[in-house]
């Protein structure tokens, strides 16, 4: 059950991305005269494959670096923060974007180097590249810049589906969250959404909760945490915003037009939880919901994949959106890993030697 929501979590939000990527600089006229008025129902391929943009590249660099952290505890018992093994492989993903880093990496190599396909620029966020190309990048406390664009958010969602696994405190795991979008994303609302977004797909992904009251939780929660912090006030209007426009009769369109476009961090999250709760019980419905509009759509895609993936399960989401899918097969493994223990240590010499060539050395048998 548990392999479901986290498999539905990172395909969910790899198929939001792809399915909204070929739309993201289109305005909303445009799209509902090139494919009708339903808008994009499916995908755009190219050579028989959905592409997935830098926000499902970064989001698979993020639960790498979560497994070379947990890795480097269980075979040394310490480690530093989550967020510098996180950090470091952004870093590693820099290089497939044929991009110079601030630093050398000190905390791991990231098998997903050894993907060839990775090494595809995908529209990468310039805030993001210019965060890490410097050798100091951000924290919650020490802002690298004041940038809330959503480039922080749409890339922690496996912060959710793993550290509920080792820290018993949520609130915890909301504010590793938020300083993995801090890495990049400075201002308040560019990291505080990203501690929301945490908070929801970790109890979608371990709760029998219904989605109603989780993102009520996830609301509450997240504005005591950072209630000292400014912005606090338009996070909280607009998230209750979003809730109050799905429970009215309004065109998606124009509901989505009231939030926003979706290119901050606290519109992205909005969108996604208004298409969410709107259609909570259809991952279909949701994310082409999320997609279709005059903004950020491919990481509006994202994030609400996202939750309903890790809300809803794998098996609901319908085949034809997994079949023709970029990096179907690495999605697959690294969920695998993020919910299996790692079974070693320095005593141990068990099992197959997969885990250790992934996460101490940065190598997969598969990819060469």
């Amino acid at each position: 059950m548990r392999l479901d929501k986290f498999k539905g979590c990172l395909y969910g939000g790899a198929v939001g991305d792809a399915l909204g990527y070929p739309i993201e600089f289109r305005s909303a006229e445009d799209i509902f005269i090139l494919y009708g008025k339903n808008g994009i129902q499916d995908y755009e391929l190219f050579h028989g494959k959905a592409l997935i943009s830098d926000d499902t590249q970064m989001t698979l660099f993020t639960a790498n670096g979560l497994l070379v952290g947990y890795a480097c505890l269980y075979l040394r018992g310490d480690m530093g923060k989550w967020q510098n093994y996180i950090e470091a492989a952004y870093k590693d993903w820099m290089i497939t974007q044929n991009e110079k880093c601030g630093q050398a990496n000190p905390y791991c190599k990231s098998w997903l180097l050894n993907v060839e396909e990775m090494y595809r620029c995908r529209a990468p966020g310039s805030t993001c590249l210019s965060a890490l190309r410097d050798e100091k990048c951000g924290s919650v406390s020490d802002p690298v810049n004041d940038s809330k664009g959503c480039g922080g958010i749409m890339r922690v969602a496996p912060v959710g589906l793993y550290l509920p696994q080792y820290i018993d405190n949520l609130i915890e795991v909301d504010q590793v969250g938020a300083e993995v979008a801090a890495i990049t994303h400075g201002h308040p609302l560019g990291y505080i959404p990203a501690a929301a977004l945490v908070h929801i797909v970790a109890k979608c992904a371990f709760s029998d909760n219904g989605l109603e009251e989780i993102i009520a939780e996830a609301i509450e929660t997240t504005i005591a945490i950072y209630k000292d912090k400014p912005y606090i006030d338009e996070f909280k209007n607009i998230m209750n915003k979003a809730v109050f426009l799905a429970h009215q009769d309004l065109n998606d369109l124009d509901a989505i037009r009231e939030i926003g476009e979706g290119w901050v961090a606290e519109e992205t999250l909005a969108i996604a939880v208004y298409c969410s709760l709107k259609y909570q019980d259809d991952f279909t419905k949701a994310v082409t919901a999320s997609v279709n509009h005059g903004g950020d759509s491919d990481s509006t895609g994202g994030v609400t994949g996202n939750i309903m993936g890790a809300y809803l399960g794998m098996s609901q989401i319908p085949n034809k959106f997994i079949e023709p899918l970029e990096f179907k097969e690495v999605i697959s493994d690294i969920a695998a890993d993020l919910c299996e223990e790692c079974w070693r240590n320095e005593y141990e010499n068990t099992g197959d030697n997969k885990w250790h060539l992934k996460y101490f050395a940065g190598e997969h048998p598969e990819y060469k």
